[in-house]
C-alpha cells in the first residue's frame, strides 16, 4: 500500500494499515489539519467539496465532510464534478478553501485529498509544509455541539462552470455550431461522462459519439490519456467518420486529442494549439514548465510575445504565470491553464477554445497538427540508492556542461540548440526523471541515453 503526504495534499491507495495506505484514519487526521488551517488563515468556516467517480469516492467523501462539520465548518457539497469546477466554486462560494477528492490520472485503487486555498487555487508549497506539520502534531480542537457544521448539496456548478465557459470572449459558439462536428468522446467511466456531453451541447455539437460516459469509476483502461491508452477511442473516430475525439482524465483537468485518422494529436500540443489561438487573438506572454515542448516558445516568438518556464507542478506554473503577465499557460500532459477563466488546470475551457480554432482554421485535426513545429519527447528514468546524494550528482552533470546553456530552477535543465534534456529527482522515489526532447524521436532518445551514461561515468567515479 502506499500513501503520499505532498506539499499540495495527499494521496495513496485505499485500505491497508494507517500510514500506509489512505485509511479513513489518515483521511481524518489530514482532513482536520487543513480545516483547521483554513480556519485561522482566513476565518472563514466554510469549505467547497467535490469528488471524480472514483469507487472509493462515497467512502471518502463520508469521512471529509464529517471531519469538516466536526471542526464546525459549512461544507458546500458539489457532488460528482471535477477539479476545476471546484476551483471556480470556491471563490463564487466566498468559501475559504475547497477540497477535490480525486487521485486524478492515477488507476482506481488510488484516492487523495487535493487542497485548495481561497482563491480556488492550489496551496502553496509554505501552506502545504504548513498543514503537513499540523497533521502530525494533531494540532486541531473540534466544535462543541451546538456549533457542528451544516452540510449543503449543490448540484448547480455543471451548469455555472458552463455557462462561465460559455462567456469567454474567445469561445464562439456559433461557429462551433456551424461547423457541425462530429465528435467522439472518451470520459473513462468518471466524472468527464457528465460534463463533457453537456458542454458539447452546450456548444453547438450535435453529433456526439460517447465512449465510457457512464460514471461508476470503473476505468475501463489505464485512466491516464496516453497513447497507448487510447487505442480504443482512436479506432471509434476512424470507424465513425468523426472530425476528432476527445479524451479527458477521471478529474478532468488534463485533455488530448485524436485526430480525424485515429493519430494522436499529442498531450503536448494541446496546450501549444489553445495557445496559438490565443496569441492570434491577445497579445501577451506564455508559460509552461521546464519539461513541456519547446513547441509553445516557438509559436510564442512566432507571435512576437515572451516565453517563460517555470518548475515542474501547477502551482508553479500558475505563479511564473502571474509574475510574467502571461496571457496562457499550462503543462504538457495536456493542461490548459486560461486566467481569463481561472488559474487552473481546465479541460472544458481547453474543449471550448480548441474547438473554436478549429472551426476558424476550417480543416482537419491533423492538418491543424502539422501546422505546429514537430518535436519528440523522450521519458526516462534512472533508479538509484535512496542514500544517494542526487543534488550533488546533478551538480557533477551541470559542470560537464558548463557551456551549454541550462536552468537549475527545477533539477538541471540543458539545452542544445533545438533539443534539451531535463534531470529531475522524483518527490516520491530514489529516481531522476531525465527528459529529452529533440527534433526526432532517435535523437531524442540518443540524447537521453548519453546524458544516463554520464550519470553512470560520474556514479563510477565516486
Amino acid at each position: 500500500m502506499t500513501l503520499i503526504k505532498s506539499i499540495s495534499g495527499i494521496r495513496g491507495t485505499i485500505g491497508g494499515i494507517a500510514g500506509n495506505g489512505l485509511t479513513p484514519i489518515d483521511i481524518v487526521k489530514f482532513t482536520a489539519a487543513y480545516g483547521s488551517w483554513v480556519i485561522q488563515h482566513t476565518q472563514i468556516k466554510k469549505i467547497v467539496i467535490g469528488r471524480d467517480a472514483r469507487i472509493s469516492g462515497d467512502m471518502v467523501n463520508h469521512l471529509v465532510t464529517g471531519t469538516l462539520q466536526g471542526l464546525g465548518i459549512a461544507v458546500v457539497d458539489l457532488g460528482l464534478s471535477t477539479t476545476p469546477t471546484v476551483e471556480i466554486a470556491v471563490p463564487m462560494e466566498g468559501a475559504g478553501g475547497g477540497i477535490i477528492l480525486t487521485a486524478s490520472h492515477n488507476p482506481k485503487q488510488w484516492n487523495a485529498l487535493k487542497l485548495l486555498n481561497s482563491a480556488g487555487e492550489f496551496i502553496s508549497d509554505a501552506d502545504g509544509r504548513e498543514i503537513l506539520e499540523m497533521a502530525e502534531r494533531a494540532d486541531f480542537s473540534f466544535a462543541e455541539v451546538n456549533e457542528l457544521g451544516k452540510v449543503t448539496m449543490d448540484d448547480s456548478y455543471l451548469q455555472k462552470h458552463i455557462d462561465a465557459v460559455l462567456a469567454l470572449p474567445l469561445v464562439d459558439t456559433e461557429l462551433i455550431r456551424k461547423a457541425n462536428f462530429k465528435v467522439a468522446i472518451d470520459c473513462v467511466n468518471s466524472t468527464g461522462g457528465i460534463f463533457v456531453p453537456a458542454l458539447l451541447k452546450a456548444l453547438g455539437v450535435e453529433n456526439i459519439v460517447e465512449l465510457y460516459c457512464d460514471p461508476n469509476g470503473e476505468f475501463p483502461h489505464n485512466p491516464e490519456p496516453l497513447p497507448e491508452n487510447l487505442t480504443e477511442i482512436a479506432k471509434v473516430v476512424q470507424q465513425q467518420n468523426a472530425d476528432l475525439g476527445i479524451v479527458v482524465d477521471p478529474d478532468v483537468d488534463r485533455l488530448c486529442f485524436v485526430c480525424e485518422d485515429g493519430s494522436m494529436f499529442g498531450e503536448e500540443y494541446t496546450l501549444v494549439a489553445v495557445a496559438d489561438y490565443i496569441l492570434k487573438n491577445t497579445p501577451g506572454n506564455t508559460v509552461s514548465n521546464l519539461s513541456s515542448t519547446r513547441a509553445l516558445k516557438d509559436v510564442t516568438l512566432k507571435a512576437g510575445a515572451e516565453y517563460h518556464a517555470s518548475a515542474v507542478g501547477e502551482v508553479n506554473v500558475v505563479n511564473q504565470m502571474k509574475a510574467t503577465g502571461a496571457i496562457i499557460g499550462g503543462e504538457g500532459n495536456g493542461g490548459i491553464i486560461y486566467p481569463e477563466s481561472h488559474y487552473g488546470r481546465d479541460a472544458l475551457v481547453g474543449i471550448a477554445l480548441f474547438l473554436t480554432h478549429l472551426a476558424k482554421f476550417g480543416r482537419s485535426v491533423s492538418l491543424l497538427r502539422s501546422s505546429y513545429p514537430n518535436y519528440h519527447i523522450s521519458k526516462n528514468k534512472i533508479t538509484l540508492t535512496p542514500e544517494m546524494d542526487i543534488d550533488a550528482l546533478l551538480v557533477k552533470v551541470q559542470e560537464k556542461y558548463k557551456n551549454q546553456p541550462n536552468s537549475t530552477i527545477d533539477g538541471l535543465k540543458i539545452e542544445f540548440d533545438n533539443e534539451w534534456v531535463h534531470l529531475r529527482r522524483s518527490n516520491t522515489e530514489p529516481i531522476i526523471r531525465i527528459y529529452s526532447e529533440a527534433e526526432n524521436e532517435t535523437v531524442a532518445e540518443n540524447l537521453a541515453k548519453k546524458i544516463i551514461s554520464d550519470i553512470k561515468e560520474i556514479l563510477k567515479l565516486n
